[in-house]
């Protein structure tokens, strides 16, 4: 995960790769692990850094779906199910059971959910997580008491997954790199390269220096997410757009407005969606809205009727309110959904399953799907892309691939814990500098070593980089994050051997950003 290596390595313009993937996302960067396993020459460049989009800005699970089983689609919870028990295997250290409690204010909830929950529990057979069980109005309360007890009669509990889903990618990427591949953040594809009318690589520009270089590759994967439509264009201009871009908010809260372990899940709001109240790192994630956008953005911003939404329909629900003052953070995602040929369905009802695309030149585009299949997507796209360039079909072996980190039994309570193996190593950092382990975040739970850590290690090239993604501290407490930024920037400018300007360029850089996860 050295960059220099990896850029001296892309610019050599004799070099031709079996696959190069556009886009370091949860699809991109799955299928960097699945096309490297099986033997191909791959290389994953990213415009931005690792996971900046949509695969940081999720709402934390690792899940079945029990809305696709309320619409029906069986075989989308089935591949769900198994791959959310794959991802838990692969990687105890990012992702955990998580037990839900959807309250029941009504005499049907409790009967009607637990049947459809016990159907769930079934389909997951022996990668399951756990019983769904009805609760008396008394355990209910016990586990969140935090909930309403006017009408309460008692609720449902279920189990699915949760997980750190930029800590994943950073992972991932790392997974990919030691077998093998090689992979570089800050470098954009800005055309697509064809001999014969068939695609044969890409150009692509060095962010950091400003370099153009010429990359040849026997099949492109387009992996890029929201944004899929715009490399579609560089094949073929005319082509209808294939991406249908949804955005959903989230809002993080002190952990006093969900005090236990427990989430919350109120499976129908007055928009039809799934509203969540999730524990994540001391802190409380709720989200999600589902407002239609017209383009996509590499940093969305929520919307004021999206914060109210969550804000009023939170309330409802708990018996202290949250207030715009509560909210330690704000931050949007947007989902890309496989556009549906019909015209007029909303974005709620738009399929989760993805789709694989293959152009008259070559160009194979992956777009739709989530987190939780990540790994299927991968399997079903390298497929195609060995079709297409003719490479000998092989067998995947990433159902039962650990994953970089993987370690059994984390302590939770552990700040480093989502390191996985490299927790001890980063303290092994800390015990030989002792300034290193001093804390930049008590309240966060970070030290200086993990700054160090993530420039050597996991290709940190930005403040933001660290802040946002090596550690979540953008999204758990943006006023925090913003505080500690000239200690991360110092740090990071020695270790990457910049200069003081890129320093305060630095600084001021992020505390714009980090601005706009705060609620005013």
């Amino acid at each position: 995960m050295e960059r220099n290596k990896m850029i001296s390595t892309i610019q050599d313009t004799d070099q031709v790769w079996d696959v190069v993937i556009v886009g370091g996302g949860a699809s991109g960067l799955g299928a960097a692990v699945e096309a490297v396993t099986r033997g191909m020459k791959t290389l994953l460049l990213e415009q931005h850094d690792f996971t900046k989009g949509t695969s940081s800005r999720s709402t934390k699970l690792v899940h079945g779906g029990v809305r696709y089983l309320a619409q029906g689609n069986i075989s989308l919870v089935l591949e769900a199910l198994r791959e959310r028990g794959l991802m838990k295997q692969n990687a105890p250290h990012l992702v955990k059971d998580q037990s839900f409690i959807i309250p029941s204010y009504n005499w049907w909830v409790k009967p009607y959910y637990t049947l459809g929950l016990t159907a769930y529990d079934l389909m997951a057979g022996r990668l399951g997580l756990g019983r769904s069980l009805p609760y008396s109005r008394k355990r209910t309360l016990k586990n969140i008491p935090t909930l309403k007890q006017k009408d309460l009669n008692g609720g449902v509990v279920y189990h699915d997954g949760q997980f750190d889903d930029a800590r994943f990618g950073i992972n991932l990427c790392q997974t990919f790199v030691e077998r093998g591949g090689t992979a570089a953040n800050y470098i954009k594809v800005v055309g697509l390269n064809k001999t014969d009318s068939k695609i044969s690589g890409v150009t692509a520009i060095d962010g950091e220096t400003g370099e153009r270089i010429d990359i040849k590759s026997k099949v492109v994967i387009n992996a890029t997410g929201v944004f899929v439509d715009q490399i579609i264009k560089m094949d073929a201009p005319k082509s209808r757009d294939v991406v249908c871009v949804s955005q959903g908010v989230h809002l993080v809260l002190d952990k006093e407005f969900v005090p236990n372990e427990y989430a919350i899940m109120i499976p129908k709001t007055s928009d039809g969606r799934v509203l969540f109240a999730v524990p994540w790192h001391n802190k409380v994630v709720v989200g999600t809205t589902d407002v239609q956008k017209e383009n996509a953005e590499l940093e969305p911003q929520a919307l004021e009727e999206e914060i109210d939404f969550i804000l009023e329909t939170a309330g409802r629900y708990l018996t202290k309110a949250p207030k715009r003052s509560d909210v330690k953070s704000v931050f949007a995602g947007l989902r890309p959904l496989a556009a549906p040929t019909g015209e007029g369905k909303k974005t709620k009802e738009i399929s989760r399953g993805h789709k694989i695309y293959t152009s008259e030149a070559g160009l194979v585009t992956i777009t739709g799907g989530k987190w939780t299949t990540y790994r299927q997507m991968a399997e079903d796209v390298v497929d195609t892309a060995s079709k297409v360039s003719s490479y000998p079909m092989k067998k995947s072996i990433t159902r039962n691939l650990a994953i970089h980190g993987w370690k059994m039994n984390v302590d939770l309570n552990d700040p480093l814990y989502f390191y996985g193996s490299d927790s001890e190593k980063i303290l092994v950092l800390a015990r030989e500098d002792k300034n290193l382990g001093s804390y930049l975040s008590k309240d966060l739970g970070i030290i200086k070593a993990q700054v160090v850590w993530a420039a050597r290690h996991e290709m940190a090239r930005t403040v933001e980089d660290f802040l946002s993604r090596r550690t979540r501290a953008l999204l758990l407490d943006a006023k925090e994050s913003s505080r500690i930024a000239p200690e991360v920037a110092a740090l990071l400018a020695k270790e990457l051997g910049f200069d003081s300007n890129w320093e305060a360029d630095q600084v001021e850089k992020y505390q714009t950003l980090a601005l706009r996860y705060v609620l005013k």
